[in-house]
């Protein structure tokens, strides 16, 4: 079998060992680098969703996650919105599944 490995890589021995911190480095810059990427901006949208999430009040114009415009007639206590579609069209969501704020006037524009 000394034809498939050569004569020099199989007198190599071990490979030649580094510092032991840079192991313990790499992992920090790695997990550094993994917070400013991945973890904080999704805790950011997180926090972004929740101070819109309170904000909601009768009489604003939202879009929600399924693509429906309407203004907010009634707003629970117990997490959901009562949207007006139409004028005797309405809708029972839950808060957390309005997606944005439009401004005012926005449903008679369309």
């Amino acid at each position: 079998m000394s034809f498939l490995i050569s004569e020099a890589a199989a007198s190599a021995g071990a490979p030649a060992q580094g510092s032991p911190y840079s192991l313990i480095i790499m992992l920090v810059v790695f997990a550094l680098i993994f917070y400013f990427m991945i973890l904080r901006p999704q805790q950011k949208r997180a926090k972004d969703h929740r101070k819109l999430m309170e904000s909601i009040a009768k009489g604003d114009e939202v879009l929600t996650t399924g693509g429906l415009i309407g203004r907010v007639n009634k707003v629970s206590e117990t997490g959901y919105v009562v949207l007006e579609l139409s004028e005797n069209t309405e809708v029972t969501i839950k808060r957390d599944f309005v997606a944005a704020v439009l401004p005012k006037g926005t449903m008679k524009a369309i």
